[in-house]
């Protein structure tokens, strides 16, 4: 692969224009007035996909939106890499927050990227990262080096919980059958520390209903002799947590996987600086469970958190009232061995057991998945850190990630397959946050890298057979 380099080279602005066209569309799954917008994102993906060099790329329906399919199968005695991407993004809200609108792309120079980042929407989670193994293809077959067979599953629905990619893939088995899946929808520690995602944590994710009143009363007349909802739910949010900040959910530590002191080291060994960490996020402290460092507060502890909140009026000047209802959205974060679907039963229990008498109280699961730790001694992860030491000059950490792609575990259930984590995004990328951003570096270096999984995951292989 000699002339990859070159490759990039000559067709890089090219390849951040095509990306830049991409992240215009405003393909946001949760919210249906784009609903139009990311099925016209699936035609661009499948468009993307027949040009890099897929001799069968379809869509296909789901009760959902569509899963875009591609494939470029050279011979069934070689083995076949499944790629998974996204291609939905989150909301972009608040819009306020941007520095620019968040689809139309700007590309600018920051200090930790100083050869340009892409900002939009999308641009690391997931368009960017999807969009690199779609050029690395792109190169593997315009240059006759793509050593065994692929296939792309490109879904529409990762952001609101891949609802239907389940139904999709008990229905597909046999065209998904597969001997590694490769993602790329995770990020590395640094442009010099590159690393490799080990582990994932589980997701539930509720939304809660707190009524009082069967009206909004005023707040004179009826004032500390009716229950406030509002008061009444953040009360009960504040005691979900002790003041160690452990979770006070009966049952939930239950099945928590906790690490030796050997593994906790061997954590620590990853490079972290907390004062920038600070200065980054623009904070005077760091905050969370007591007992762990804000490295395993984030990766190997379960969290809950409260993603929104909102009740009563809400305008611009005053309004007296003591609203009806008011409401929360909450995810919790989970470790690998809590199952997300008994942990939603968990907090629904107790959410409804502390609800105090004069409000009644709703508890509705939105979605959730399971946790995830891949091995470090399979083929699939000795072929990326092969790849990333042949690209980055070192070999890459081993890291476990705070973040959640539930369908992965779901994948090992349904296909039978182990999954390798390639992300080449950075913490500071700002996904699901205001002036998302990619740095063309990043972008690049994953379509110089990817290429290298293939070529010394199908060597690996073969020796093993």
């Amino acid at each position: 692969m000699e002339n990859i380099k070159s490759y990039i080279r000559d067709n890089k602005q090219r390849f951040i224009a095509e990306l830049i066209e991409l992240l215009k569309i405003p393909s946001v799954s949760a919210d249906p007035t784009y609903k139009n917008d990311v099925v016209r994102t699936a035609k661009e993906v499948k468009k993307s996909l027949e040009k890099a060099g897929c001799t069968k790329v379809e869509i296909c329906k789901t009760p959902g939106f569509p899963v875009v399919y591609g494939e470029r199968i050279i011979a069934d005695s070689l083995p076949t890499v499944l790629v998974y991407g996204h291609y939905d993004v989150q909301p972009a809200d608040p819009l306020e927050l941007w520095d620019h609108p968040p689809y139309e792309p700007k590309l600018k120079s920051t200090k930790i990227h100083p050869d340009g980042a892409i900002f939009a929407r999308g641009a690391c989670d997931d368009k960017g990262q999807m969009f690199m193994h779609v050029k690395a293809l792109e190169y593997m077959v315009k240059n006759n080096e793509l050593p065994c067979n692929i296939k792309f599953m490109i879904e529409g629905e990762e952001e609101v919980g891949s609802e239907n990619l389940g139904w999709f893939i008990k229905r597909n088995k046999e065209k998904l059958a597969n001997d590694v899946i490769l993602i790329s929808d995770t990020g590395m520690i640094a442009n010099d520390v590159p690393s490799i995602t080990t582990g994932l944590r589980g997701l539930s994710y509720v939304e809660v209903e707190v009524t009082g009143p069967n009206r909004d009363l005023h707040s004179g007349l009826y004032g500390g002799a009716v229950a406030n909802p509002i008061n009444v739910l953040t009360k009960m949010i504040a005691s979900l947590h002790d003041e160690n900040n452990h979770i006070t959910i009966p049952g939930f530590y239950d099945r928590v996987e906790e690490l030796t002191t050997a593994e906790r080291a061997k954590m620590a060994e990853a490079p972290f600086n907390l004062e920038k960490y600070k200065e980054a996020l623009k904070i005077n402290d760091v905050y969370g469970e007591k007992g762990f460092t804000t490295n395993e507060r984030n990766s190997i502890r379960p969290t809950l958190d409260v993603n929104g909140i909102w009740g009563g009026y809400i305008g611009e000047g005053a309004k007296t009232v003591i609203p009806s209802k008011a409401f929360a959205k909450i995810s919790m974060r989970l470790v690998p061995n809590q199952d997300w679907e008994e942990i939603t039963q968990l907090f629904k229990i107790h959410f409804e057991s502390i609800a105090p008498k004069g409000v009644t109280v709703k508890v509705k699961p939105h979605h959730g998945g399971q946790g995830y730790v891949t091995p470090i001694d399979s083929i699939a992860y000795k072929a990326a850190s092969k790849a990333y030491e042949t690209t980055f000059g070192k070999t890459p950490i081993p890291q476990r990630s705070g973040g959640s792609i539930p369908i992965v575990a779901m994948f090992e259930e349904e296909l039978k397959s182990k999954t390798v984590l390639m992300g080449f995004g950075l913490d500071s990328d700002a996904i699901h946050s205001p002036n998302e951003h990619f740095g063309v570096w990043n972008f690049l270096k994953g379509i110089e890298t990817i290429p290298y999984f293939y070529k010394h995951f199908t060597e690996l292989h073969e020796d093993g057979k």
